[in-house]
């Protein structure tokens, strides 16, 4: 009994120390939902700002791609359009948003999102070392935070609220992920830099929604990140090693004859 709580233990410190980031990723996201909810962010700064960061952070993309890829200047074009089409669609798609869930109690709607927002901590690739190819599991980790996207976007007063929010949740959710393994691959210390700057973010929005809530993230982020590995570290006491056929071999040292 006692070995089966030590492994679940471990699993869920492990779990933790991987879902940090998306951890942190969602508590922006909701934070900035809430802000729309009651009115004090505008749609029109939520777009403008999504998209003065989206056009940087691609421009960036852009200029360091190329330089590796010669190919990849003829796909710009591309992708521009691709870009530009979405967002239409998601600006005709915004009135029918707005009004799809209008008969499900919000009681519903807040339960489902928080269920979609799990399945998108525990489906995200977190080991996935390509900064492009999306593998299967991320793919369902992103349509499950966009559809929870979708859910919250019904609950807002007005069609510009609507598309602000699914605007910056495509940003965040689809673009965002890409852009930062990117950035990991390219160099670790600019990646710590980009979490904190993440956590510190989570954090201020947080703070003028709720000072307790922003303490109680603060305090958490803190034990994931310094707590856990200590815990790790202090219960690989009460690991039981087994030995058999599968280890590895080792080699039998004959006693010498006297």
């Amino acid at each position: 009994m006692l070995s089966k709580i030590i492994q679940i233990t471990m699993l869920t410190v492990l779990f933790l120390r991987r879902c940090k980031r998306m951890l942190t990723s969602i508590v922006v996201f909701v934070a900035v939902f809430i802000s729309l909810y009651h009115e004090a962010l505008s749609a029109q700064t939520l777009i403008w700002s999504g998209t003065l960061f989206t056009g940087v952070g691609y421009i960036f993309w852009d200029f360091s791609i190329s330089r590796t890829d010669p190919l990849y200047q003829h796909k710009r074009m591309q992708t521009t359009k691709s870009a530009v089409l979405l967002f239409v669609a998601l600006l005709g798609f915004s009135p029918i948003l707005k009004t799809l869930t209008r008969d499900t109690s919000s009681d519903t709607i807040w339960a489902l999102t928080v269920c979609l927002f799990l399945a998108n901590m525990l489906l995200h690739d977190y080991g996935s070392g390509n900064r492009t190819n999306i593998k299967f599991p991320s793919s369902l980790s992103t349509n499950a935070a966009i559809f929870a996207s979708v859910l919250l976007a019904s609950r807002l007063p007005s069609n510009m609220d609507v598309f602000g929010l699914m605007s910056f949740a495509v940003e965040w959710f689809a673009l965002f992920p890409i852009f930062r393994r990117h950035i990991k691959s390219l160099s670790s210390g600019s990646n710590i830099i980009l979490s904190y700057l993440l956590f510190s973010t989570a954090a201020g929005l947080f703070y003028f929604i709720s000072k307790a809530l922003a303490i109680f993230y603060i305090i958490a982020m803190g034990f994931i990140t310094f707590g856990c590995p200590f815990w790790l570290i202090w219960i690989q006491k009460y690991k039981n090693e087994i030995h058999g056929p599968w280890d590895e071999a080792r080699p039998k040292l004959q006693q010498s004859r006297s």
